[in-house]
């Protein structure tokens, strides 16, 4: 089954939190990124630019600023909350390909 849709519930949500979170939309603002996750049988890419996700598309953008690879088994703990973030990352259920400043942003994510 594919991540897409399970993907852009995440995105919903984070717009819904943006638009709620003046203190957060103001932090996340300036930040322009763009991202890929790469899942093996399955890839996305999306851009961040004005507290917004957009161009969310089943490719890899070449040259993104942050690259998220992990299972889809894993990327769906990450989303239910059954797998933290930094726990995953730790035990390396998934990589992380750019700064830790980027990492942190995708906490926000989850």
């Amino acid at each position: 089954m594919s991540m897409q849709q399970e993907i852009q519930d995440v995105i919903d949500r984070f717009h819904r939190k943006m638009e709620k979170d003046d203190s957060l939309r103001k932090e996340i603002e300036p930040l322009e990124k763009t991202v890929n996750i790469d899942l093996g049988d399955e890839a996305y890419s999306m851009r961040l630019k004005d507290s917004r996700i957009t161009e969310f598309q089943p490719v890899l953008l070449p040259d993104a600023d942050v690259t998220l690879t992990t299972t889809p088994d894993n990327l769906r703990g990450l989303i239910d909350g059954s797998l933290r973030p930094m726990r995953a990352y730790v035990l390396k259920k998934i990589t992380i390909k750019g700064k830790i400043d980027d990492l942190m942003f995708l906490k926000k994510l989850f």
